[in-house]
């Protein structure tokens, strides 16, 4: 039996599904005494390593990609604890044979010591420095300073064990002005031992965490999938279309991981991609696929590169001229000063824009160096990397942080100038020069005058241009405003947008900053989404920067925002793409003058949903996976009992204490059936109980003194009574769209 093979028998043993809770990150597998033990979907069609193990001096050591997994939810679940007992086993090696149970090493994890006792081990407490007493090693890695790398590497190179989490894409969050390839200390422990925890997500293949049991591919480890590669192109060796897709994706996420320092994997990759960037130029038309791997791994290598070199040696990727696009060479350099105000959190237009390959200059007080601001370069922040095609270069905005009075930037592509203010800054007003930059086209709505506009501003030569209210601020291709006439008109509608959703969601008072809104030739998921900035396609500039457009309605960009307003406690399983909605519904109402009971989801579809939900057993399984059926539940209550009703309901939830919010699916169906009873004086049991969502019996019991409630010839066979207002004139059978 090979090493490898008996390795995986010994880990896997008895393990069929392995859980984890939180959203399990990914890993990186590529040294040769490592090897992926259980993977999880990063695409479509390709795998990453969730779990690695391997061989460091004459010790052993075992990653997860997340602290759940070693939480005491994930070991109760599945063959979870199973796989973690193997794992001890596993990563002590030849000292399982001395007889006697194995001493585990707890290290900031004493609540593990029940479950390992259990297992037949012997588990305490343990001092990094002090490890002799311990055979094997439990560590997150989170847990680590610089200064417990070396106890912990002499430990494992001398024979130790290591079974060790983290989740690179968390520590990423919590540490945005430090690079996880060389500034986490797990990692800087990690990577001599052949893995490193990578900043991404990784999707579950079980119904409880991640199926186990089968060899991973070989592709999925990061050195052989560059062997490989090689000898592919080379023609020594033939890849299947499937092996090209997971080589490509494993490939790319070690370039993007591996900290520039490396000499093992880095170099071969160098020598594979070349630096000839004119074989990477992707538009829609001419996308770059998976299977095109040179251009693909030359794009990987290109981009890594350009992170390190100054910002002198920073030249024009020619892919810029396709997106963001380019500025005519007559467009003069500008330098400009503006006044920051650091009360406002997160990204501060600048009406500047960066040239591809040129260098900028900000300079700001030196008493505000080191307070965490940054420089952004582009608005377009979704990276491509793990799509199955580009339609173009997959990363395109960059950032550096302003830890000096003045600092220089350049990007490959060039785009919008931005300054990133942390949240809670406490700098106050800071004075901010930036030079080296040209020109956009820039509106602030009760800023701007409307004559500057038009006779200056609309003209300003940068490709793209910034639309700003106090609400949100829209960023779209300079071509779409050089005939926009009264964007104070246009922006009054902006703001009314958003106004409304924030009327509904209560939290006009808590907004702390503008939504922003961009479109960008691809994202990276759907057809928009939502966050900062929410994201969309380029069939979107023409509907953003007209009046009459925005007030004909438009669902995707109210969804969005939409969901920029969601609350966790009221959206409970399978409504994510679905309480967003009740905002689309709002300002379609109070702007378009399209009432929800004759709106997308009209009082006619209603009855034709509940049909169909019918026909499928009403099943909330189906119930969750059809947005538009679970809306028709939100359509019947407002149209019932009107606005009002939703806004007391979430208010209720913002002034609710910590202790009374639900801290589970279940108790948020019960809290939303029970406080929207309560605050329309109606039991509502019925109604949720007739569309089949699950509540509990405590829930109906609360409201049960309540008058019963349904809506006057619902279901079809009949209904409990009461005729809610605005309906009378639907029930004739005609569509109300």
């Amino acid at each position: 039996m090979s090493t490898l093979k008996a390795d995986l028998a010994v880990l896997l043993d008895g393990v069929h599904e392995v859980a984890s809770s939180g959203a399990p990150g990914s890993l990186c597998v590529f040294g040769e005494g490592a090897f992926p033990v259980v993977v999880g979907r990063t695409g479509k069609e390709t795998s990453g390593p969730v779990v690695g193990a391997g061989r460091f001096g004459n010790g052993r050591v075992v990653a997860f990609s997340h602290g759940g997994f070693l939480g005491k939810e994930s070991l109760e679940s599945g063959d979870s604890g199973q796989f973690v007992a193997n794992a001890v086993r596993w990563a002590a090696g030849e000292h399982k044979q001395a007889g006697g149970k194995l001493r585990v090493g707890l290290y900031r994890h004493g609540g593990l010591e029940e479950f390992f006792d259990k297992k037949g081990f012997k588990a305490g407490d343990a001092d990094l420095h002090r490890l002799n007493s311990f055979q094997v090693l439990v560590a997150d890695a989170h847990k680590f300073s610089d200064k417990d790398i070396e106890a912990v590497t002499k430990f494992v190179a001398a024979g130790g064990g290591w079974i060790t989490a983290a989740c690179g894409w968390g520590w990423a969050q919590l540490n945005p002005a430090k690079d996880l390839r060389t500034d986490f200390p797990g990692n800087n422990l990690l990577v001599p031992m052949g893995m490193v925890w990578a900043d991404g997500m990784t999707e579950r293949t079980g119904l409880r965490g991640f199926t186990a049991g089968d060899r991973p591919p070989t592709t999925v480890h990061a050195g052989l999938a560059l062997h490989y590669t090689l000898e592919h192109m080379a023609g020594r060796f033939q890849l299947s279309a499937d092996d090209v897709n997971q080589a490509s994706a494993t490939i790319t996420a070690a370039a993007r991981s591996l900290p520039p320092s490396d000499t093992t994997f880095l170099p071969k990759l160098a020598k594979l991609a070349g630096d000839d960037k004119t074989k990477v130029l992707p538009t829609p038309k001419t996308p770059i696929k998976k299977t095109d791997l040179g251009p693909r791994l030359a794009a990987t290598f290109q981009a890594m590169t350009a992170k390190l070199l100054p910002p002198e040696q920073v030249k024009e990727h020619p892919a810029a001229k396709n997106f963001p696009g380019e500025l005519p060479p007559s467009a003069p350099r500008v330098s400009r000063s503006l006044t920051l105000d650091t009360k406002v959190p997160a990204w501060h237009s600048t009406g500047l824009y960066a040239p591809a390959g040129g260098v900028v200059t900000v300079e700001i007080p030196e008493s505000a160096a080191k307070k965490k601001l940054w420089l952004r370069i582009g608005a377009h922040s979704d990276s491509l990397w793990n799509l199955d095609k580009w339609d173009r270069f997959p990363e395109i905005s960059t950032r550096a942080q302003l830890a000096k009075p003045a600092t220089k930037a350049a990007s490959m592509f060039g785009g919008l100038i931005y300054i990133e203010v942390p949240d809670k800054c406490d700098l106050g007003e800071v004075l901010v020069k930036i030079s080296g930059a040209v020109a956009a086209p820039y509106f602030v709505l009760g800023k701007t005058k409307q004559a500057d506009w038009k006779d200056r501003l609309r003209k300003e030569h940068a490709p793209w241009a910034e639309l700003e209210c106090s609400k949100v601020i829209v960023t779209v291709p300079s071509s779409f405003v050089r005939t926009l006439d009264d964007p104070d008109a246009l922006m009054k509608v902006w703001e009314q947008i958003v106004d409304l959703e924030d009327d509904l969601a209560g939290t006009a008072a808590e907004r702390r900053r503008p939504e922003r809104v961009v479109c960008d030739q691809q994202i990276s998921a759907g057809y928009m989404h939502a966050g900062y900035p929410v994201m969309t396609w380029m069939d979107q500039p023409k509907n953003f920067t007209s009046k009459e457009a925005l007030l004909k309605g438009n669902w995707g960009i109210f969804h969005e925002l939409g969901h920029n307003h969601q609350s966790g406690y009221w959206t409970f399983d399978g409504t994510g793409e679905v309480t967003c909605n009740i905002f689309s519904l709002y300002v379609f109402d109070v702007l378009c003058g399209v009432k929800p009971a004759k709106g997308r989801v009209n009082l006619d579809d209603v009855a034709k949903n509940y049909a169909k939900h019918v026909a499928n057993g009403k099943s909330f399984d189906f119930w969750k996976k059809e947005p538009f059926l679970a809306l028709s539940m939100y359509v019947q209550l407002q149209d019932a009992f009107g606005w009002d009703a939703y806004k007391k309901v979430f208010a209720e939830y913002r002034v609710a204490s910590k202790d009374e919010l639900p801290k589970n699916d279940e108790e948020k169906r019960d809290q939303w059936m029970v406080r929207f009873s309560k605050t329309v004086g109606k039991n509502l049991g019925p109604f949720f109980q007739t569309w089949g969502v699950p509540v509990s019996q405590s829930a109906l019991d609360e409201i049960k003194k309540l008058p019963e409630w349904m809506p006057a010839h619902f279901p079809a066979s009949g209904g409990s009574g009461e005729e809610p207002r605005n309906t009378r004139k639907t029930r004739k059978g005609k569509s109300q769209k």
